[in-house]
């Protein structure tokens, strides 16, 4: 990456009067969070069929001790790292929107992100299948699986989507609604091949808005969507790019 190129995106992000960012499994590797897909993926160890929404509501007991291994024990331990901290400080000083993202593990909101939608859920939260009641994570205790409901004793299931599971159909809407108005879209960590949330940069793109990309191999982005790509960690890049814009800020 050339200090020409962060320069350019740094003038393009001081610009903008509406930008998002939009952020996937590769800003969560720097806090220990492994992603789901490729070599070495979550899914190259467990079974993805496991979590598919109707085999957990048949065989609870099965699936629930492979949750709390999964979303709980390794993403429960995980904080966020300089891309997520940045990402909230542009939040703060007013030139950041939203985030858009992909990941579950709450790490956007822990930095002090505001304002986030979370295409595929969270581990933040859990949902009883048979009230309906939702509850806190922190409030429910995993040493008997499954988890019994705090109101009903029925069955608990992560606020996040399973396979074969609807996403949250308000999220999708507000978020594509902001993407509309947006001038600026900045891409961190994500290639965006799960659809429909991978559509979002291509939205701004075609209205006319501006595309940093910050990932660090190139993605289907790089070659057809990306403004400025930059290749790197974001953990490294995400500060720099702040670093940068200051100079162009009055």
């Amino acid at each position: 990456m050339s200090n020409h190129a962060l320069e350019n995106a740094a003038k393009a992000l001081a610009k903008a009067q509406c930008a998002i960012a939009f952020t996937g499994a590769g800003i969560s590797v720097e806090s220990g969070i492994p992603p789901f897909r490729g070599p070495g993926g979550v899914w190259s160890r467990y079974d993805p069929d496991k979590f598919e929404k109707s085999y957990f509501k048949r065989h609870p007991q099965e699936v629930w001790p492979l949750l709390k291994e999964i979303f709980f024990d390794m993403l429960g331990k995980a904080k966020p790292n300089a891309a997520h901290y940045a990402l909230a400080k542009l939040e703060a000083e007013g030139k950041l929107a939203a985030v858009v993202t992909q990941n579950i593990d709450g790490l956007h909101q822990a930095a002090g992100s505001r304002t986030v939608y979370e295409y595929h859920g969270s581990t933040r939260r859990m949902q009883c299948l048979d009230c309906r009641e939702f509850f806190d994570t922190p409030s429910i205790s995993l040493d008997r699986l499954p988890p019994p409901c705090p109101k009903c004793g029925g069955l608990l299931k992560p606020d996040f989507v399973f396979f074969s599971e609807a996403i949250p159909l308000d999220v999708h809407m507000e978020a594509t609604a902001l993407a509309k108005q947006s001038d600026l879209c900045l891409i961190v960590g994500t290639g965006g091949q799960v659809m429909p949330a991978g559509r979002i940069p291509y939205i701004v793109k075609n209205a006319g808005g501006t595309i940093i990309e910050i990932n660090l191999y190139e993605s289907d982005y790089s070659y057809r969507t990306s403004d400025y790509y930059l290749e790197g960690k974001a953990g490294t890049l995400l500060p720099m790019l702040i670093e940068k814009l200051s100079e162009f800020q009055s």
